[in-house]
């Protein structure tokens, strides 16, 4: 979320605003000030609190990925396109993409190192919906913490791909007590758990490893919990690993290496390591909703916009509404929708396309985002522009610091592309004036929010993304998250900035400039 220059379209609605200030620009887009303003206008918190008391009520048994509440929901917001004209995304006029998905339960496996057996749960947890197989094999990689960073590698001496790699928690320091990769005192994002554990399972699996064995003592038995009975874990089919990623405790690991807690010199260890494993799953399908505005002018570069139609379902009796997650950003991208339809309809539609994708599973995992993205595509990928998330825009943070009630948490629009942060920015000056907290946009951003909704899925295909957040409050994935609890002159003003930024994005003349690449 940096800056660059905009386009005078943009200044145009600068003035509109009551804002004198202009910026340098090139060509200015056909459409004038008064239109962008016009149909963002018919974004209000009236239409916005009538959609949502519908989509957040008891009568969608709170939208839980594949039961009968999510398919309510589903037909809604297909019935929802169908009177407003908008037409589907696919060629075969069917607004739902089926996403097949399946629940895993805990598998069948064997495991022994040495001759010796150890039991699934007690000590070791299967964490990938990994595909049924065996291994035999006379050696494991010791891969040290399994760092990968700048000038420091544990992978520099070894090689794992088609081997089991066994790596330990945390990370290394120096003879005087600092952090090898830090310099400094300071641990870095190695030695916490919820970024380490993705980081380095992704390096192994980028390496090639067969089987990850991630010794982590510190939160075994908490792992053990959240996943180790874990019954109905959903994935995608389409998606099984081949890899198998476990977290092991002190004896798995300790039978392969007795002294790995001092240890850290990656090297090949002799070990005679058997395992057999047989997945346990049951087949079931969801379904993405996708609508479509055909572009005027360059109708082939697609702009998508998205928000997550699931949310936790009913548990113990009670129905978990999810109005703020995500039933605000749901309503806020059908009023978006209506806003571009109601400008088609009056000869002004977009240049480029518009994508209205209302994504399932993302309570489970950011399954339909997923499926959309890496199996297949509704519109080429090579085409998709930019995406603008939103999850969760309808309540305010009480841990917040500033006392502005009028603020929106952006993440990920400085990732990939300056010049879409900086559109962003100029944008919000001249239409909507919402302070713009980056406060969980930073790289070592403990809770990982950029990794955590359904943008994340185009970012890692280099798709440039904003991510538009209100944070978390005590209504987070409770039954108390209600649509009476939504401040509704919130998400009328946050809705229009993502309007006007889809216009902006729509309409200017040159594509916005890709100048970072994800690793």
């Amino acid at each position: 979320m940096n800056k660059n220059y905009i386009l005078a379209s943009v200044a145009a609605i600068l003035l509109s605003c009551g804002n004198s200030k202009t910026t340098t620009a090139t060509k200015p887009i056909t459409h004038t000030t008064h239109d962008v303003n016009y149909y963002a206008k018919s974004i209000t918190e009236a239409e916005l609190k009538t959609d949502l008391m519908i989509y957040a009520s008891d009568e969608f048994e709170g939208r839980e990925t594949g039961e009968p509440g999510q398919k309510k929901a589903v037909e809604y917001l297909k019935q929802h396109y169908i009177e407003l004209g908008i037409p589907a995304a696919k060629s075969d006029g069917n607004y739902f993409q089926d996403v097949p998905l399946e629940t895993v339960n805990p598998p069948q496996a064997e495991l022994t190192i040495n001759s010796t057996t150890f039991n699934l749960i007690d000590d070791y947890i299967s964490i990938l919906p990994s595909e049924s197989g065996a291994i035999n094999t006379n050696d494991v990689i010791y891969a040290g913490y399994g760092i990968e960073e700048g000038d420091y590698s544990d992978y520099k001496s070894i090689d794992i791909s088609g081997k089991v790699v066994l790596f330990k928690a945390g990370e290394p320091k120096n003879p005087d007590g600092t952090y090898v990769i830090s310099g400094t005192s300071e641990a870095s994002k190695w030695s916490n758990f919820r970024q380490e554990f993705a980081l380095k399972r992704d390096i192994a699996t980028a390496k090639g490893a067969k089987a990850i064995l991630f010794y982590a003592p510190e939160i075994y038995q908490m792992a053990a919990q959240r996943f180790g009975n874990a019954k109905g874990r959903m994935a995608l089919k389409s998606k099984s690993e081949s890899m198998y990623f476990f977290i092991v405790n002190t004896n798995v690991a300790q039978s392969i290496l007795p002294n790995i807690d001092k240890e850290s010199t990656p090297k090949s260890i002799p070990v005679d390591f058997k395992l057999k494993f047989e997945k346990q799953a049951d087949n079931f399908n969801s379904e993405n909703v996708a609508a479509f505005i055909k572009g005027t002018e360059k109708p082939d570069e697609i702009i998508v916009i998205s928000a997550h139609l699931d949310h936790e379902g009913i548990k113990n009796g009670e129905v978990y509404n999810g109005a703020d997650d995500d039933g605000s950003g749901t309503v806020a991208l059908l009023e978006i929708a209506e806003a571009f339809k109601s400008a088609k309809d009056n000869g002004q539609g977009p240049k480029r396309s518009i994508l209205f994708l209302h994504v399932t599973g993302e309570e489970k995992g950011l399954l339909g985002s997923s499926y959309y993205t890496d199996v297949n595509p509704i519109k080429p990928l090579q085409h998709t522009m930019v995406d603008l998330n939103i999850d969760m825009i309808g309540r305010t943070d009480p841990k917040r610091e500033s006392s502005n009630r009028n603020y929106i948490y952006l993440i990920g629009s400085d990732k990939l592309s300056t010049e879409l942060h900086t559109i962003s920015e100029t944008v919000n000056k001249q239409c909507c004036n919402i302070e713009l907290d980056y406060k969980y946009n930073a790289e070592n951003d403990p809770n990982r929010f950029y990794y955590r909704s359904d943008h994340y899925n185009f970012a890692k295909n280099n798709i440039p993304v904003i991510f538009y957040f209100n944070g978390t409050h005590d209504d987070y994935h409770k039954p108390t998250d209600t649509p009476d609890k939504i401040q509704y002159d919130l998400l009328e003003n946050r809705t229009r900035l993502v309007f006007y930024t889809a216009w902006e994005l729509a309409n200017r003349d040159q594509k916005i400039v890709v100048d970072k690449v994800s690793k």
